[in-house]
């Protein structure tokens, strides 16, 4: 008899990606202005060629299993830098699918030329739409867009993170009435 070996899921192919690529060891302030004895550096991850598609197609199943899937949700995106590369690899992920999934971007405030748009991308208005980030700590970011999303017509449905922080976050961003959901956890990354 032999031993079959399983070959890890997307999902654990990702999180060993993450933990190679982005958990940085060493004394950081975070934006909360804490100290932490660790850096989760998604961008490392969400710009990487192996990590960047699994992190669309992870995330996409797992908003699918959540109900909010394409067809249930228009569009993904949120404040920029952290969720560009993410909203990129959902659109792709979901492409990929047959699947139609539109991206689009949050600026921290509008242009003061051109269209002068604070939401870059195809027009959210009347859409159902879920905001992205990489890492949650305060939920600051995830609440400016949803503000900026809301304000530009749009109904957010949900906040989707790759790794949250346990440090407050879900219970803001739940008292502006839409879902939080997350990959991974800093259990998961082994740093608890």
């Amino acid at each position: 008899m032999t031993d079959t070996v399983l070959s890890p899921t997307p999902r654990e192919q990702l999180r060993d990606l993450i933990k190679e690529l982005s958990v940085v060891h060493g004394k950081v302030t975070l934006s909360s202005g804490k100290e932490a004895d660790y850096y989760v550096d998604l961008r490392r991850a969400t710009l990487h060629h192996r990590a960047a598609p699994l992190i669309g197609h992870v995330l996409l199943d797992a908003l699918e299993e959540a109900g909010l899937g394409p067809g249930e949700i228009d569009a993904v995106g949120g404040l920029t830098l952290g969720a560009d590369p993410i909203a990129t690899a959902l659109l792709h992920a979901a492409a990929s699918r047959g699947l139609d999934l539109d991206a689009f971007v949050v600026r921290k405030a509008a242009k003061a030329h051109g269209m002068q748009r604070q939401i870059e991308g195809p027009d959210i208005n009347g859409r159902r739409v879920v905001v992205l980030e990489d890492t949650t700590t305060t939920g600051g970011s995830p609440i400016a867009a949803i503000e900026a999303c809301r304000e530009a017509g749009a109904e957010v449905v949900a906040v989707a993170t790759i790794v949250d922080r346990d440090t407050g976050a879900r219970e803001k961003i739940e008292a502006y009435d839409v879902s939080y959901h997350y990959l991974f956890d800093l259990a998961d990354l082994d740093l608890f």
